[in-house]
């Protein structure tokens, strides 16, 4: 069994009774200014502009108010949104929130509602996370459909995504949080993403 736990622990656990995967991914990640250039011209394009416009339309659905978004990309959704603030941990993005004005820190307090675009199977303890809003939580995430598809699909990223969810696991997963499903639909796949799910959920 010595074996077994070595294994464990440098590879995907899957979960199938709660449709949960983690990764251990390793202490030194990506996020530096490479990364922050990186999204920036990824946001500068068409299917950008659509995706951080769809991202604004899901929170206008549900709600209108402050938000935090936390995991910022290049900041294209703090800056589309008014009444938006940000949190990162890519000193890049640190440092262009902080020039604008837009800096907050996740773990200092609770806000009645925060985004994760692309964000939440990056954190270590996104329970932590989620249990900082007050409200609304917004999402987009990649969506399995169990370890196979896992291992295959291109968001399988050993250096960065440590959590790795379906459908109905990240519902439950958000249940047992104490949110309540409010909108699930796939707009960023019909963008031309892979496999991505968007959500918002309601504190009960």
């Amino acid at each position: 069994m010595s074996n077994f736990n070595k294994l464990q622990a440098s590879s995907l656990v899957w979960l199938p009774e709660h449709g949960i995967g983690r990764y251990p991914v390793p202490t030194k990640r990506p996020y530096d200014e490479n990364y922050f250039s990186r999204y920036q011209e990824m946001a500068d394009t068409q299917l950008g502009r659509e995706l951080t416009a769809a991202r604004v339309r899901l929170v206008a659905r549900h709600y209108n108010g402050p938000l935090l978004d936390v995991g910022i990309g290049a900041g294209q959704f703090v800056e589309s949104r008014p009444d938006t603030k940000g949190y990162d941990v890519n000193p890049a993005g640190v440092e262009w929130l902080q020039r604008r004005g837009l800096w907050a820190d996740l773990y200092a307090g609770r806000y009645p509602a925060l985004s994760f675009w692309d964000a939440i199977e990056h954190i270590d303890r996104p329970e932590i996370a989620v249990g900082k809003a007050e409200k609304w939580v917004f999402v987009s995430v990649p969506i399995f459909e169990n370890a196979e598809h896992i291992l295959r699909s291109r968001h399988f990223r050993k250096n960065e995504h440590i959590f790795y969810f379906t459908h109905s696991g990240l519902i439950k997963w958000f249940h047992e949080l104490g949110f309540e499903l409010a909108e699930h639909n796939v707009v960023e796949s019909d963008l031309g993403r892979d496999g991505i799910g968007s959500y918002a959920f309601k504190r009960g």
